[in-house]
C-alpha cells in the first residue's frame, strides 16, 4: 500500500547533538521501506511549550524527550500514560489525529530489558542498588529496578534535597544517601547506575571511586557518548560486568516507533553494529 504521508519524529532537548537516536530511527526507518525522517530538535527550556504546539502542525507523529525536559514536559500534555504519572517523567510524545498529546516513559521499560540482555544472570533481588543522580534517567531507573524486584535502593545525588524527594515518593525500598559517602555505600551493592550526564562527551567526569565495590557488582552508565566513560573503564579494570547506555537506548525507542508508526522494530545483529559505529 502506498505511504499517503511523509513520517517525522524527532528528538527534544538541550543539548541534543550528542544523540544517537536519529541513527536508529532511520535506520528502521529505511529498513521497513517507510518514507520519513527522525531529526534532532534543539529546544531551550523557554521555548518547550511553543515546540510542543507546533508538533501537530508540522505533521510529526510525535518525538523523544532528553535532559533537561523529561519532567518539565508532562505540563504540557493532554493525556499522561499511568507508568509516566508514577514516575513524574516522560521521554516519549504522540501525537493523535487530533492534535492531542500523550505522554509516555519508555525509559524503565528500555533499562530493564537492555539490562536482561547484557547481564541475564542479573536479578533485581541480589543486593543493594546504588542509583548516581536523582533526575529523569533516575526516575526511570529507580521505577524499572522497584518493579523488577529491588529490595534496596541508594539514590545519591550532589544536591541531597532531590535525591530525598525521589526517596519519599517511593518510600521502601528507596533511601537517600549523602553525595560525600557516595564511594562508601557501594561496600555491598549489587549494582551501580549512573543516570547522570557526568562523564558524557564534553561533560566533566563523574568522580566515583570503585574501590569499595563487590568485583560482582554490574556497573552500568546510561551514557553511551563515549561507548566507555571513565566509570566503566574503572569497571572494567577491576573485573567488574559493565555496560554503557545503548542497549537502553535501542530497546526504549522500540515502543516509541511502533507507536508513531505502527511497527515493533527489531533488535538484529546488523543494527547493533550500526549503532556501535555510529556511538565510536
Amino acid at each position: 500500500m502506498k505511504q499517503e504521508r511523509f513520517l517525522l519524529a524527532g528528538l527534544m532537548g538541550d543539548p541534543v547533538m550528542h544523540s544517537r537516536s536519529p541513527q536508529l530511527h532511520n535506520y528502521w526507518l529505511h529498513h521497513y521501506g517507510l518514507v520519513g525522517s527522525y531529526v534532532l530538535l534543539g529546544v531551550k527550556q523557554a521555548g518547550l511549550s511553543a515546540a510542543f504546539k507546533a508538533l501537530p502542525a508540522l505533521g510529526f507523529a510525535g518525538c523523544n524527550l532528553t535532559i533537561p525536559h523529561k519532567e518539565a514536559a508532562m505540563a504540557a500534555m493532554d493525556v499522561i500514560d499511568p507508568v509516566a504519572r508514577q514516575i513524574g517523567a516522560i521521554n516519549c510524545v504522540v501525537v493523535g489525529p487530533d492534535g492531542e498529546l500523550s505522554g509516555f516513559n519508555n525509559d524503565a521499560y528500555g533499562y530493564i530489558e537492555s539490562l536482561r540482555e547484557e547481564h541475564p544472570g542479573w536479578r533485581a533481588d541480589s543486593g543493594p542498588a546504588v542509583v548516581i543522580g536523582a533526575g529523569g534517567g533516575a526516575r526511570a531507573v529507580v521505577s524499572a529496578l522497584c518493579v523488577a524486584g529491588a529490595r534496596d535502593v541508594r539514590i545519591i545525588n550532589r544536591t541531597r534535597h532531590r535525591a530525598e524527594a525521589l526517596a519519599q515518593e517511593y518510600g521502601a525500598p528507596v533511601t537517600a544517601c549523602d553525595w560525600a559517602d557516595r564511594a562508601a555505600v557501594l561496600c555491598d551493592a549489587a549494582i551501580v547506575v549512573n543516570t547522570t550526564s557526568l562523564g558524557m562527551s564534553g561533560q566533566p567526569p563523574l568522580e566515583l571511586d570503585l574501590g569499595q565495590l563487590p568485583r560482582h557488582a554490574v556497573v552500568s552508565d546510561i551514557i553511551y557518548t563515549p561507548q566507555e566513560t571513565a566509570l566503566l573503564k574503572q569497571a572494567r579494570l577491576r573485573g567488574n560486568p559493565a555496560s554503557n547506555g545503548l542497549g537502553m537506548l535501542i530497546h526504549q525507542a522500540r515502543p516509541a516507533f511502533k507507536a508513531w508508526f505502527g511497527i515493533l522494530p527489531e533488535v538484529t545483529p546488523e543494527l547493533r553494529s550500526a549503532m556501535m559505529a555510529a556511538t565510536a
